[in-house]
């Protein structure tokens, strides 16, 4: 073998015809180590695999005495074998024995042998087990014999991972591919999913992994890696954002790794060791993935992701593999990616998704946004997850808490089980409120009202039994279209929406787009703050154009009917005006071309930044009703970005600022006699909105889920004992108030649901 490729070869050869073979699976073990150990000269051969415990278990041998396989064990760190597993690198040792890390083992007979040379079994980065051969004679492995090895545990990692060896392991004692595993993450969407992990972007299983004519793998790799740079290069020329997801900076990361040298020469290395191309890349991938995940560099550990997605998307150019997800889907489906975008979410039959699961993925987020409108649990901030998961797992996404239990164990599954059913009887409950009204219990009326933003969203109405649409995000059309939406198609849906309404108020939200809201196909610039940037009315009225459009098209659409449209982020009167003097423009267009318009027309600014606090009265004199966006506005407030996960539960809506905040807002609209809405996830949460009601909001805007829970809330309170029993918290200037929990005991001491 030493100095030759031939030897991995014609180990790979005989692997190959050996892994055909009709015999069980321990059977097939000891003929692998014996296989092994003939093919590199070496006395001994044997395989450990890693339980679900984190215990390595000897599960074959040529050389070590056979009553020591499945006897003889070793935590993960302990020992030499320990020590790869743990650190995901080969370990060559001419006197093992000497090595500080030795753990001797009387019943395995190895103090005989002094050459040691180790490599882990690795799987999408994950150690699965270890390989070792052992010479009685002292020596160092030569760089082939340890490629050899390597390229032999890539072939045994598929084995492992086709579930073969469970059969064969200790009695109650499972492998760590089955393991059982625990998250904690990001609650992005309320609800509980059930079902079975589906990639989104489904890893491409090689499952022809040695070659046969290697001079042909080489040429299929070269075109293969061709062909990817040239798509990488057409990514970036042509910005095509919309079909990736990603940004300019990740392209120009993924063509770094397309044209990186070494990367293409070590793929190559092992084409020639006799692999596949396709295994050979990813034994590359399994590799480089092992060393990184170890980094603490988070610059390093980000890179890691992009060198994925590049060296996935050179797979499925091997193998012509779809780059998304089948759409066949199972009924209860769990889509686990790393992130992506609002029309991807679309795509998948939403029938059979039960839950969304995403590495990345914010509460702002667009497919967040569109998930809460489908119904789906979501969670996200779950690092490594795709790597972890294997499609077909059982999986359990827990909106709710942000927890996520991936192979659950059987009683955590039927925790979960009964926890769905008490839901289903909870929002069964619900539904008998569907036509009751929202009048508090001394016979206050509140307007329930949706969030909206899609045409699946509007059944929602009539279902939850709420009052009309507080807000309907028009950007949502834009965001899963991949070029700008022309005015027949704005006013098309727009159309659709106020026919699905019917009676019921709808009112428009103009583009807010910019920030976090990025439409590929609008050139943007890179901003140090995009929240506080160019967004929103700011860009509308920068890009008179686009929003004079979309104005067009609302006013066609409500021709006879009314109109209600508010504009957001308005930071001064200023914006206010030339907004509405844009409007005016349109609708003498509209009379000037023999158009019907609106039968009536109201015009509404969202407060979501501090300053137009202080602008209220002036305001007020110009609108015919205001919106509340407390997402944002208590984001400004607080100096808080509530997509930075550090800081997303430091500050309470409850604070006893914001709820002032919120109140003179209110009180100043009730004075001139304007509506006011107040839309933004504490209207959505049954004790925040107790607080509202508390404060003189009577209508609330919300997820069409928060519907019953919010009315069964309402109809239970006495609002005037709450607003006595609040305006003393709120009052109490000099005192450190915890509102959340005086609001919780006052709801306990009147048996509200909260």
């Amino acid at each position: 073998m030493r100095g030759s490729l031939a030897g991995p070869r014609v180990l790979l050869r005989r692997l190959r015809e050996l892994m055909a073979e009709r015999i069980g699976a321990q059977e097939r073990l000891d003929k692998i180590v014996a296989l092994i150990a003939a093919n590199v000269v070496a006395e001994v051969c044997s395989m450990y695999i890693l339980r679900a415990d984190g215990v390595l278990e000897l599960f074959a041998t040529e050389g070590l005495n056979p009553t020591a396989v499945h006897n003889t064990s070793l935590s993960l760190g302990e020992g030499l074998v320990g020590q790869i597993a743990a650190e995901a690198e080969p370990l060559n040792l001419s006197d093992a024995q000497q090595h500080a890390a030795f753990a001797y083992r009387p019943e395995t007979g190895e103090e005989a042998f002094q050459s040691f040379l180790g490599v882990p079994i690795l799987r999408a980065g994950r150690t699965l087990g270890v390989l070792v051969v052992q010479n009685r004679a002292r020596r160092i492995y030569l760089e082939d014999e340890v490629e050899a090895l390597q390229t032999t545990a890539m072939v045994l990692a598929e084995m492992i991972a086709a579930g073969e060896l469970a059969a064969i392991s200790r009695a109650g004692v499972e492998l760590d591919m089955s393991r059982p595993m625990h998250f904690i993450g990001a609650g992005l969407a309320e609800g509980i999913g059930l079902g079975h992990v589906v990639l989104h972007e489904p890893r491409v299983v090689v499952t022809k992994l040695i070659a046969v004519d290697t001079d042909e793998e080489l040429d299929r790799l070269d075109q293969a890696i061709a062909n990817l740079r040239l798509t990488v290069d057409d990514m970036l020329e042509r910005r095509d954002m919309d079909k990736t997801g990603e940004h300019r900076d990740v392209l120009e990361a993924y063509r770094m790794f397309a044209y990186d040298r070494g990367w293409a020469r070590r793929i190559r290395e092992a084409v020639d060791s006799g692999l596949t191309a396709e295994a050979a890349v990813e034994r590359v991938q399994s590799d480089t993935r092992a060393r990184l995940v170890r980094q603490t560099d988070p610059v390093i550990r980000e890179r890691l992701n992009d060198f994925d997605d590049i060296a996935n998307r050179l797979l499925r150019e091997l193998m012509g593999a779809p780059h998304i997800a089948d759409l066949d889907l199972p009924k209860d489906a769990i889509i686990v990616a790393r992130n992506m975008g609002a029309a991807e979410l679309l795509d998948y039959n939403r029938d059979c998704i039960r839950g969304l699961l995403l590495e990345e993925g914010g509460p702002t987020s667009h497919v967040t946004i569109v998930a809460r409108a489908l119904g789906i649990s979501a969670v996200g901030q779950i690092a490594g997850v795709v790597s972890l998961a294997e499609a077909g797992d059982a999986i359990i996404v827990d909106g709710d808490s942000g927890q996520v239990h991936l192979r659950p164990p059987s009683d955590v599954e039927h925790a979960y089980i009964d926890k769905v059913r008490f839901r289903a009887r909870r929002q069964e409950q619900y539904r008998l409120l569907c036509d009751k009204p929202a009048v508090s219990a001394d016979g206050v009326k509140t307007r329930l009202l949706l969030n909206a933003g899609l045409l699946v969203d509007l059944p929602h109405l009539a279902e939850a039994g709420a009052d009309g649409v507080g807000l309907f995000r028009t950007e949502l059309q834009f965001m899963v279209a991949s070029s700008f939406p022309r005015m027949g198609e704005q006013e098309a849906l727009y159309r659709k929406v106020i026919d699905a309404a019917g009676a019921r108020q709808v009112t428009f939200r103009s583009l807010d787009i910019g920030g976090d809201k990025v439409l590929p196909y609008i050139r943007t610039v890179t901003e140090e703050n995009p929240a506080m940037g160019w967004r929103a009315i700011r860009l509308g009225l920068d890009r008179p154009g686009l929003l004079r459009t979309q104005v067009r098209a609302l006013l066609h659409a409500a021709g006879g009917r009314r109109l209600d449209l508010m504009f957001p982020m308005v930071t001064e009167v200023g914006e206010f005006d030339r907004a509405r003097l844009l409007v005016e423009r349109e609708l003498a267009h509209l009379e000037r071309h023999g158009h019907k318009r609106p039968a009536d027309i109201r015009l509404g600014a969202m407060i979501e930044v501090p300053a137009l606090l202080f602008e209220l009265e002036a305001l007020l004199e110009r609108v015919d009703f205001i919106s509340v966006g407390s997402n944002d506005l208590m984001q400004f407030m607080m100096a808080s970005d509530r997509g930075n996960t550090r800081l997303s539960g430091r500050f309470d809506a409850l604070s006893p600022s914001f709820l002032r905040a919120l109140r003179a807002i209110v009180r100043a609209a009730n004075s001139a006699r304007k509506p006011v809405t107040i839309c933004g996830e504490m209207a959505g949460k049954p004790l925040e909105a107790m607080a509202l009601l508390g404060i003189g909001y009577r209508n609330l805007s919300m997820a069409p889920a928060a519907i019953g829970p919010v009315k069964s809330m309402v109809r239970a309170v006495s609002v005037e004992r709450l607003e006595a029993y609040l305006a003393n918290l709120l009052d109490a200037h000099g005192a450190n108030v915890d509102i959340r929990r005086a609001l919780a005991d006052f709801a306990d001491a009147e048996d509200i649901p909260y």
